[in-house]
């Protein structure tokens, strides 16, 4: 079990350019800790520390500041979405930011908070991190944990008109609020909500890539629809679908890819691979 983390970020929500900025940054073999960074990348000292932390966040960035494969897929000069213009790159991006399990509370939130709470105040989702804390016999701030709460929510949910009227730019600036994934519950203030229903914007070939990269399953030939909907890391709990939505998505995944069937026979529901395709051709088949 990981040590827990919720620090980081400098109390900033990833902004919408700041994975293409840090990509460029760190390929041109710069230093995030280098006085010059805040010149190179036009933020202040704080947003440079925020951005190299949301680059290890999202598994785009490794410890020795070299960049991963998936950040040059993306945002290399001729890579499939630069600018992440493509609300399948976001779905993508959340699905890492979530497994790659740096930033704790993402982890936490969308594997385990949503099986205890769908609807939440801030209070019940910073109660739960503070238990989880002591259950782990770890010690952190409650006032760090209440930030990274409050990073959590800019980061996913759609600024109040009303409430941000000063910082509209900066509200609207956050990365993944276009994922629609938690949304304010507006007679109750402060209060949210994260269900599992069907996802619009969601690709199939995303949701495929997930189950392709977990570890939980790469080695087997068939795995549980049941499994598919509540492991940790699976689609069902990491992009909030219902059975409905993901057995859309399974029946879809076996129409687009050659190998790979689903069966019901005696109350067994699964997925069942003759073949895997790699996960980056998985990738392509969604860009191309």
């Amino acid at each position: 079990m990981s040590t827990l983390s919720f620090s980081g970020h400098e109390s900033f929500q990833c902004r919408n350019l700041w994975l293409k900025k840090g990509y460029e940054f760190a390929s041109a073999d710069k230093n995030f800790n280098d006085e010059l960074a805040v010149v190179d990348l036009g933020v202040g000292k704080n947003m440079v520390t925020s951005i190299k932390f949301w680059m290890k966040a999202f598994n785009l960035l490794n410890e020795d500041g070299s960049t991963q494969e998936l950040a040059r897929t993306l945002f290399d000069d001729t890579g499939k979405d630069p600018y992440l213009e493509d609300v399948g790159t976001l779905w993508l991006l959340h699905y890492k930011l979530v497994a790659t399990n740096k930033a704790s509370i993402y982890h936490l939130f969308f594997n385990q908070f949503r099986k205890q709470r769908i609807e939440f105040s801030k209070q019940h989702l910073m109660n739960y991190l503070i238990s989880e804390c002591k259950h782990r016999e770890e010690k952190h701030s409650e006032n760090t944990i209440e930030t990274d709460v409050g990073v959590l929510l800019k980061n996913y949910v759609r600024p109040n008109l009303k409430e941000h009227s000063k910082d509209i730019e900066d509200s609207y600036s956050s990365l993944l609020i276009e994922l629609d994934l938690i949304k304010p519950i507006t007679d109750r203030k402060d209060w949210y909500e994260c269900k599992n229903e069907f996802r619009a914007t969601l690709p199939t070939e995303i949701v495929f890539y997930s189950i392709l990269v977990n570890p939980r399953y790469q080695k087997s030939s068939s795995i549980s629809f049941n499994h598919l909907l509540n492991d940790e890391n699976s689609p069902g709990l990491v992009f909030g679908l219902d059975a409905d939505s993901l057995l859309k998505h399974i029946q879809l995944i076996t129409e687009k890819f050659d190998g790979i069937v689903y069966k019901e026979d005696a109350g067994i529901r699964e997925l069942q691979f003759n073949s895997k395709p790699k996960p980056s051709k998985v990738l392509e088949a969604y860009y191309d």
